[in-house]
């Protein structure tokens, strides 16, 4: 059943350029990284493609429920786009406070992340990763990405191709578009840096 959020939308008028990136670029970017059309992300929410183009060019400002919506359409937590603004102005673009991080991903495998990059416009984005005990990625995992990675805490078993390797804290690895899967066999947690590029969320 198509939903219709019209009512809940506010329209900024002679919009200029912002200055640092916005809303409407990291869901571009994040629609883009999942290469659906604007077509196809205006037809999963019921709504036109003109109001989702102005959205992406920050000519329309969003409601709730529509950033619920599209939270769902590119199964992000809401809350990274709740997000989005809340660090000062001088800092947008430039700095990510620890306490400002915005999480990604569901969380459902014992993996908890969150967006150490300022926004997702980038050639790649950097991820601060904790791999719960005894955790584990349930699926092989196959992306057209190049990743890195540095272990700060904790080990973490990660399998790229037919091999699988047990890292550290100082330890580093690259995956080059190759099909990996972790696990964390371990007792205590793991967290690292992951970079990604392009970004994939």
């Amino acid at each position: 059943m198509k939903q219709n959020f019209h009512d809940s939308t506010r329209v900024v008028l002679n919009a200029q350029a912002p200055s640092h990136t916005t809303l409407g670029a990291d869901l571009r970017a994040l629609r883009r990284a999942r290469s659906i059309t604007l077509a196809d992300l205006a037809a999963r929410m019921g709504r036109s493609v003109g109001w989702l183009s102005q959205v992406e060019r920050d000519m329309s400002e969003p409601s709730i429920s529509d950033l619920r919506l599209i939270a769902q359409c590119l199964e992000v937590p809401m809350s990274m786009l709740f997000a989005h603004a809340s660090a000062p102005v001088a800092e947008q673009g430039y700095v990510v406070r620890a306490a400002a991080r915005r999480p990604m991903g569901s969380g459902e495998e014992g993996l908890i992340e969150e967006l150490l990059s300022p926004d997702l416009t980038d050639d790649f984005e950097m991820v601060h990763s904790t791999f719960a005990p005894h955790a584990r990625m349930q699926a092989v995992a196959h992306r057209p990405t190049q990743e890195v990675g540095y272990v700060i805490s904790g080990q973490l078993d990660l399998q790229i191709g037919e091999r699988t390797y047990t890292i550290g804290p100082g330890d580093s690895f690259r995956i080059r578009n190759e099909p990996f899967q972790w696990s964390n066999p371990y007792d205590t947690p793991c967290v690292a840096v992951w970079v990604i590029a392009p970004p994939v969320y």
